[in-house]
């Protein structure tokens, strides 16, 4: 019967893919919590957009979720705002910690919620929803782009019958500040839906009602992320393109409040 078992959850993963059938599992499982956390984001979005007012449209906007990491944070808009693109706002939403003192530029947004959520979906969500853009980025309080990453990722998408949505190449930096490799994968959904190596700090993509982030309460230990839940779903029918440049720098943080990593 053991026997039995094992090969009807091997066939199921040849079909479908690990990581697919965990993200169904995580539905069954999960979905209970995001019921009140879509109130919640609702509730948030509704109480920001009332007290900011109009916002600045722009070709594209970039969001940071952040959640005490002041230096780390600095760093990461320093480098949104010096990207090459100049049609270009950065929203950064703290996920209820309170904000360090940021640039006083008339591109950045910030703003905080009223409690804490730890849920990085939600807090995401709040950002794309309070702004305006025909394309949105990615970025999150401990990584960094390089100055052309916009640049590079829009003119692929603007170029004519250009994709959906695109995704750079990633220089993965060890805590000590030296390199570690360069990951690099090319788009397959059916390789997507066994491994993960989708990652949305990389990721530029057109604005549409699928781009909303995954509001499940995942524990460090669920995989997949919501990182790749959005861009595996985003895909189901959009063309998605990877471009193997490295324009963006990611630590490799052990401390990561979002997530856990293996060297």
């Amino acid at each position: 019967m053991k026997a039995v078992l094992r090969r009807g959850k091997q066939a199921l993963r040849d079909t479908f893919g690990f990581l697919r059938l965990m993200e169904t599992r995580n539905k069954a499982v999960l979905g209970w919590t995001a019921v009140g956390l879509r109130r919640r984001e609702n509730a948030e979005v509704r109480r920001l957009a009332a007290t900011l007012g109009s916002r600045p449209p722009a070709l594209v906007v970039t969001v940071i979720p952040t959640f005490r990491r002041p230096d780390g944070l600095r760093r990461a808009v320093d480098t949104a705002l010096a990207q090459t693109v100049a049609d270009h706002v950065v929203i950064v939403v703290d996920d209820g910690a309170g904000l360090p003192e940021l640039p006083a530029d008339p591109r950045l947004i910030a703003v905080s919620l009223e409690q804490n959520t730890a849920v990085a979906g939600v807090v995401r969500n709040v950002g794309i929803r309070l702004t305006s853009s025909r394309y949105v980025a990615f970025l999150d309080d401990d990584n960094e782009w390089e100055p052309d990453h916009l640049a590079v990722a829009l003119a692929a998408l603007q170029a004519p019958g250009g994709p959906d949505a695109v995704y750079t190449a990633l220089r993965r930096i060890r805590p000590d500040g030296s390199d570690m490799d360069v990951l690099s994968v090319p788009f397959d959904r059916r390789h997507a839906a066994e491994e993960g190596f989708l990652d949305t700090n990389a990721v530029v993509a057109r604005r549409t009602r699928a781009l909303r982030f995954s509001r499940l309460r995942r524990p460090p230990q669920v995989v997949p992320r919501e990182d790749w839940e959005l861009v595996f779903r985003y895909s189901r029918s959009r063309t998605v393109v990877h471009l193997p440049v490295p324009t963006v720098r990611y630590l490799v943080n052990p401390e990561s409040y979002w997530s856990t990593w293996v060297d």
